[in-house]
């Protein structure tokens, strides 16, 4: 089982009534819990660690995920109310305003969380939930805690209007970078994480001497890029869509890589840390197929494996 630990809330999109008024229309989002959903609707057996509410948007999370086999069975639930990103659209391209105070996702702490049981193989850790408190240093705790024994894969998604300490969130980050055994990025993340480097191959060289047997790092319409355990770099081309928006592309970009190197053997710690060229140039190309998909409807709508 993949166990997917982070938020889960609702995105407000925009859309119009019947009668042409503007209006927002909410969505079951957030990059972790995207990707869980993700992963369940390719047949993949999955978990979501997140503090979830017990109100209105918190059942309306709930629901999807059994809707998509996603196992309830890690989620920390509470009466605080659930996290709203109200989300604008650009081009076609997603920003995002938070209303995140005081909710059941950001206040969990390390005394809610669970004892992983054997059932459990790999973790997925990513999104706001690692630069807010306190839930960040509650998934940091979680890594330290659970990491040695399982393989770790992390996407940072990083928001940098998002975060109140720079400082603070960049020492958590690399900390949590460096236990982990596979990391996506985006181009721009990159560029953020390591800004003394011009060169994203340099980069992505750079993010991997801290740690991680293999680095990814989307590049929008110009493909993904993957780094090896032993140097060596793979590159795949995106996939051809009509975009309708890009919300959700990178979460279920990858839950496709992980729902291949999964379906090969090779999400393991062992596996990935010798994984060659082949199985993960699959992987990246089926990541590109699903996310395809995504970004082809409004929202996060992950494909089912049937329409693939």
């Amino acid at each position: 089982m993949i166990l997917c630990c982070g938020e889960a809330l609702i995105d407000m999109i925009p859309g119009t009534t019947e009668t042409g008024q503007a209006a927002f229309v909410p969505h079951t989002g957030g990059a972790v819990f995207n990707t869980a959903i993700a992963l369940g609707r390719l047949g993949r057996r999955v978990s979501l660690l997140s503090g979830v509410s017990r109100d209105l948007m918190g059942r309306k999370l709930e629901a999807a995920l059994r809707e998509s086999g996603v196992s309830e069975d890690h989620l920390i639930r509470s009466d605080r109310p659930t996290t709203l990103a109200f989300v604008e659209l650009q081009n076609g391209h997603a920003k995002y305003a938070f209303y995140d105070e005081n909710t059941a996702g950001r206040l969990i702490t390390v005394a809610d969380l669970p004892k992983l049981g054997t059932e459990v193989e790999a973790l997925f850790f990513g999104g706001i939930s690692l630069a807010c408190e306190p839930c960040a240093d509650t998934y940091a705790s979680m890594l330290k805690r659970y990491g040695a024994e399982h393989a770790v894969v992390l996407d940072p998604n990083i928001r940098p209007g998002f975060v109140p300490d720079e400082a603070r969130y960049r020492a958590r980050l690399k900390e949590m970078l460096a236990q982990a055994d596979m990391v996506k990025v985006s181009d721009e993340d990159l560029a953020w994480i390591m800004p003394e480097q011009s060169d994203p191959q340099a980069q992505a060289a750079a993010l991997q001497a801290w740690g991680p047997a293999v680095v990814l790092v989307t590049r929008g319409g110009d493909g993904a890029m993957g780094l090896l355990p032993n140097g060596e770099s793979v590159t795949v081309a995106a996939e051809r869509a009509e975009v309708v928006d890009t919300v959700g592309a990178g979460d279920t970009f990858n839950a496709g890589v992980m729902a291949r190197l999964d379906e090969s053997g090779a999400l393991n710690k062992e596996a990935l840390r010798k994984l060659d060229a082949s199985t993960l140039a699959e992987a990246l190309r089926w990541g590109a197929k699903v996310a395809a998909v995504t970004v082809s409807r409004a929202g996060a709508n992950p494909p089912w494996r049937s329409e693939l």
